[in-house]
């Protein structure tokens, strides 16, 4: 994994609520701390990272900030002095991912005395989850969620000097983590947070609980960042936020988020703009005609429908339905005619019945999505859909997913099939696992094409003939 320099902390941007210069000092002290422990060598950092766009934003500024204290980073937490589990909370089987892999930990502690281990994020902005921590793994040093991330040299500092376990899962409705120094894992693709946390409260869903309400980004602060972006040589930006389509909502410093699409794609530069995730509730015509009259946005929606059936979107407090949909479809289509959707879908939400889930499939038949990112329901504490009934068992809602499966490769086999061909302009971002002297690129519609090629190739735009469509896998050359 490469990494990009380091982003120093900058004063023109304010910590809501904190003070930047002493988080600054914070990390002074820690880097003489660790100066003192390891005088002939560097001490490595190792950070995992579970989930979503957002996580991994985090997980970036977090790399910053232990650079300027001193870390070398590494991808080996067995050789590392610090390991950090940056966690995911929106489904069981991430949460179990970390408890195993935090419990893989312990004999290396045994036998690393001075290693740190630390974990943060979605999972440990919930009580119940940071006291399992505290009394089941006595060896994990440091604790902190998701509003605490602003003030980690802090706690590093006190963790290292105090000797003493840290928690800090407090939640700070106001804070805004600006001038933090920025890591980024890639040289040419780059993630920008506009916005955090979520007003939404969709009955099935934990992020309103352990990210908080909305907080949109001053304009200005993005605007600058995204400039130091593209002056770094970035070709691809992508926006994020819980629900993008929200920022600026309430907010006297910021625009709609349609008018920031149109500010950033004015920013000169060779760059290509995306964005995600937007609720279809918020989703407008506004915003449809800001994508198509912006020629660096891409022509790829991500817009997550859940369900076909209006009366299980109801029970989900999603606040939209089938028609209203596929009304939006229809306007993207209109504007845009080539535009590339792609959705979430939840099967088995508690009492949906196999009726309403065909409601589901019909709707995919009829929109023809790209791709569709889908999931089987997984209760979360808390949530209130967690305490609905729930009479379908496991094994049928995995017969309903295995349907779901099926019915979307045929629409994606179908999609690859006509792509046999073309040529799309792709960005080159990496050599694939499966084969040597392969790369892998992707379109402005969000999809991947695998092609032969150089190395050298990696983090520059291509034009890619399609050349061979295995069900859902693009396989090309380079067009002449």
């Amino acid at each position: 994994m490469k990494y990009v320099r380091v982003k120093r902390l900058s004063r023109r941007r304010n910590v809501t609520n904190r003070n930047l210069e002493q988080q600054t000092e914070y990390i002074r002290r820690v880097r003489e701390i660790l100066s003192q422990r390891y005088p002939t060598s560097e001490p490595r950092a190792f950070v995992h990272t579970y989930g979503c766009q957002g996580n991994v934003a985090d997980s970036e500024r977090i790399k910053g900030m232990l650079a300027e204290m001193g870390y070398a980073l590494t991808e080996e937490k067995e050789n590392a002095d610090f390991v950090l589990f940056n966690t995911c909370a929106v489904r069981e089987h991430a949460e179990d991912r970390v408890y195993g892999n935090v419990g893989a930990l312990k004999p290396i502690k045994s036998e690393k005395k001075d290693m740190i281990v630390a974990l943060c994020g979605c999972m440990m902005q919930q009580a119940h989850v940071a006291e399992k921590i505290r009394k089941s793994y006595p060896f994990v040093n440091l604790v902190f969620g998701t509003f605490a991330i602003d003030r980690f040299p802090e706690l590093m500092y006190r963790t290292l000097r105090g000797g003493k376990r840290v928690f800090d899962i407090e939640e700070r409705e106001n804070v805004l983590p600006e001038g933090l120094p920025v890591r980024r894992d890639s040289e040419f693709k780059a993630w920008l947070p506009i916005m955090y946390g979520c007003n939404n409260f969709c009955t099935y869903c934990i992020v309103p609980y352990v990210r908080g309400r909305e907080r949109s980004r001053r304009t200005e602060d993005v605007l600058a960042e995204a400039r130091e972006i593209v002056a770094s040589g970035a070709k691809e930006i992508t926006l994020l936020g819980q629900n993008v389509n929200s920022y600026g909502k309430n907010a006297e410093d910021c625009v709609g988020f349609p008018e920031l699409l149109r500010l950033i794609n004015a920013i000169p530069g060779d760059f290509r703009i995306r964005f995600m995730t937007s609720h279809p509730k918020d989703c407008t015509k506004d915003l449809l005609d800001a994508m198509a009259a912006c020629e660096k946005v891409q022509r790829h929606l991500h817009l997550p429908f859940q369900s076909g059936s209006d009366r299980v979107l109801k029970a989900m407090n999603r606040r939209y339905t089938r028609e209203s949909y596929l009304e939006l479809i229809q306007y993207a289509r209109e504007v845009m005619p080539d535009i590339s959707l792609t959705s979430d879908v939840i099967v088995g939400f508690p009492g949906e019945t196999y009726e309403e889930f065909q409601e589901t499939l019909s709707l995919i038949r009829e929109v023809r999505f790209t791709s569709l990112f889908t999931f089987i329901y997984s209760p979360r504490k808390g949530t209130i859909a967690a305490g609905l009934p729930d009479p379908v068992p496991y094994s049928e809602k995995s017969r309903w997913f295995s349907e779901l499966l099926k019915t979307q490769e045929e629409i994606a086999s179908v999609r690859c099939a006509e792509t046999v061909g073309k040529t799309f302009e792709v960005l080159v971002e990496n050599e694939t696992k499966e084969e040597n002297g392969m790369l892998t690129g992707r379109t402005g519609g969000n999809v991947n094409i695998d092609f032969p090629g150089s190395s050298e190739l990696i983090g520059t735009y291509r034009n890619v003939t399609v050349t061979e469509a295995k069900n859902w896998i693009l396989t090309g050359r380079l067009a002449e």
